[in-house]
């Protein structure tokens, strides 16, 4: 494992970072705009006195803090995706791999990194017995992860519940209900924090006492860039067609699922999935900065 020298410099003088995933930039956003969306959220961090640490794969390497230079080299290696389960394999296979986030929380954690910023968690998804790596990672390893929920397509009440079930604390930012990526919030209510100081307070007793897993910070997209539910299942429906029909599953879910989304809603979600990853971006930074205060 490679680790940026400015991270670890960062890490060891108590200075914010705040880690990204991979997946995001290679999987789940077109090109150009994944590579600007990179920049972006490298800058958020920049400017809000962090330090970014973006972690992927590169040719069997696993990096923490890959460089603009290197995502474009990665993108190009058109790099598969991988939870933290396949870890071993494209490293051993000296392939290029996006992470998700199980593999993202778990590599940020052991590289001693507290925070980390993605768009919305793998769960449960509706129909056949199908569950993200996430909740099982999240379970166990010990990192905030601010998201805005869970995508539409899964089963959100399920998701809930396996995380409850597998002790996973879930907190609302400034919300009493789940929210539901483009679509706001759900009516499935949660804790409620009003400040980055509870989150901190929280991780802080947690690990005072020893409980496993991470905290789930959820947080709202900004109500301006929300889709309406009714609009989400016309698109949705056309794609649950079209992935019967093409046999597609597992992994292969969420990239072709977000592809046909901004193509169904000529753009639109587009605009709310940058959106919110930068919104998250932002509170991640403010927890960060929270943490490493004396």
């Amino acid at each position: 494992m490679r680790i940026r020298e400015e991270i670890i410099n960062a890490l060891k003088n108590n200075l914010p970072v705040v880690a990204f995933e991979s997946t995001v930039i290679a999987h789940g956003l077109p090109y150009p705009k994944n590579l600007e969306i990179f920049r972006n959220l490298e800058n958020i961090a920049r400017e809000m006195g962090c330090i970014p640490a973006t972690i992927g794969i590169f040719r069997g390497e696993i990096v923490v803090g890959l460089t603009e230079k290197e995502i474009v080299e990665f993108i190009e290696d058109s790099p598969v995706k991988v939870g933290t389960r396949e870890i071993p394999y494209v490293c051993a296979l000296k392939k290029s791999a996006a992470t998700t986030v199980s593999a993202t929380a778990k590599i940020a954690s052991l590289s001693g990194i507290k925070v980390f910023a993605t768009g919305g968690i793998g769960g449960v998804h509706k129909g056949e017995w199908d569950v993200s790596q996430d909740l099982l990672e999240l379970s166990k390893t010990n990192i905030i992860v601010v998201s805005t929920g869970c995508k539409s397509i899964l089963d959100v009440k399920k998701t809930l519940e396996f995380l409850e079930t597998f002790q996973v604390i879930v907190v609302g930012y400034k919300t009493e209900y789940f929210p539901i990526f483009y679509n706001g919030i759900s009516s499935y209510k949660i804790d409620r924090v009003d400040s980055v100081e509870h989150i901190r307070n929280i991780y802080n007793i947690k690990n005072e006492i020893s409980i496993n897993g991470s905290i789930l910070v959820a947080n709202p997209i900004p109500e301006e860039y929300v889709i309406s539910e009714d609009e989400m299942k016309k698109y949705l429906s056309i794609v649950e067609k079209e992935m019967d029909a093409k046999n597609i599953s597992g992994k292969d879910v969420t990239p072709y699922t977000l592809k046909r989304l901004v193509e169904l809603s000529k753009g639109k979600t587009l605009e709310a999935n940058i959106t919110l990853l930068e919104n998250n971006a932002k509170l991640a930074c403010d927890i960060a900065k929270s943490l490493v205060k004396l």
